[in-house]
């Protein structure tokens, strides 16, 4: 069979690899064709863009990279049609992968949709291209199973988290090693995840490392993200107590006592590393009170999202200040505090489906190709 998948963001190339090797298993005779990156190049050699070249964040950005996006798109439907593939596999990235599936619908491609856009947080009226242009939907989060099917009549398959099998899959941290191999010393470790854009990554270590001289017994690393250079971040290590290791996100969260997590998809993956942390987001006053308006969401971070209560403290914008940062760090290294989080992390695992994800999913897109060229 012929997969052609779109991936247009880091994220997305971590879960489209790990679905790329599921599918290997299920078709030996798998031809993929895709745009991601590294990671599934890795995987097969027919990367056709990198999603360092797709990612326009912000309304102003996508204006003023309106021609490209526009190319991108015209491309994308011409290299598919070239291409010929049994089924188009879209992950995530919805404002290119929707209107790709509306066209590629309309031209009788099989459309699959893994890792569902977060219609459920905004944009919602999503739903109406979601149930017209796409085939099957994989959802990832529990909550999502429900949103589809009883607020909206569109059935979707469960699968969990592929971060669940990403995290166990990983190589095994020494962390002796670790420490001596990035300069650190004994101290336990404060990781800082800033983010991965520069504006939101000056923004949220600004304060971040305010709080540093009040924890003289502890070494704050700074997880640098892989879409930004060293150079970038060396005005920032400058501070006593504070280093800086690159694109290794995951060893460095198997050694950490705690962190400091930019609001996102780390806030998820520290959880499952049972990493004791604070959730922090501050944009601009303007983005701020245009998100209040049309966010609806009782939380910011997928753990509270998850388990719908607040179970990790988020500190939005205002209160996401020096002073409160401090306490609740504070609070996070109590031993009582640790524990309870720990058990809370437990339970959002298992609520996560455990592991099988990228399998699960690989198996149900082959099984429903298959019955569609059989019938």
């Amino acid at each position: 069979m012929k997969y052609y998948i779109i991936a247009g963001e880091a994220s997305g190339d971590l879960h489209g690899a790990n679905l790329m090797k599921a599918l290997q298993k299920e078709d030996v005779h798998a031809e993929f064709r895709f745009w991601g990156g590294d990671l599934m190049h890795k995987v097969a050699p027919t990367l056709v863009k990198h999603y360092r070249d797709l990612a326009f964040m912000g309304f102003l950005e996508v204006v003023m990279n309106i021609k490209t996006i526009t190319k991108n798109l015209s491309f994308c439907k011409t290299d598919i049609e070239t291409f010929k593939p049994d089924v188009i596999i879209f992950i995530d990235y919805p404002g290119f992968n929707l209107r790709i599936a509306k066209w590629a619908k309309a031209k009788g491609y099989k459309t699959h949709y893994y890792i569902s856009p977060q219609i459920w947080a905004w944009k919602e009226n999503r739903i109406h291209a979601i149930k017209r242009d796409v085939d099957k939907m994989y959802v990832i989060l529990p909550f999502e199973k429900s949103f589809y099917e009883d607020k909206h009549q569109y059935p979707v398959e469960f699968v969990g988290h592929p971060l669940i099998d990403a995290i166990a899959k990983r190589e095994q941290v020494y962390e002796n090693e670790f420490r001596s191999k990035n300069g650190l010393s004994d101290k336990p470790i404060i990781a800082l995840l800033p983010g991965s854009r520069k504006q939101e990554i000056q923004k949220m270590l600004s304060v971040m490392l305010s709080i540093v001289k009040d924890f003289e017994d502890y070494q704050f690393v700074i997880a640098g993200a892989p879409s930004q250079d060293y150079e970038f971040y060396s005005g920032f290590i400058k501070k006593e107590n504070v280093s800086f290791v690159n694109n290794i996100t995951y060893d460095l969260l198997s050694v950490s006592t705690a962190a400091l997590v930019t609001s996102g998809t780390a806030t998820l993956e520290t959880a499952l590393f049972k990493v004791p942390e604070v959730v922090c987001y501050k944009g601009s006053w303007v983005s701020y009170q245009i998100a209040k308006r049309i966010i609806n969401l009782k939380y910011i971070s997928l753990v509270n999202l998850i388990m719908d209560k607040p179970v990790v403290t988020e500190l939005i914008q205002g209160d996401f200040n020096s002073k409160r940062l401090k306490q609740e760090l504070h609070n996070i290294l109590q031993p009582e505090k640790r524990q309870q989080l720990f058990m809370e992390y437990f339970e959002l695992e298992k609520i996560l489906g455990g592991k099988g994800a990228s399998e699960k999913t690989a198996k149900l897109i082959y099984k429903a190709i298959n019955k569609a060229s059989v019938e």
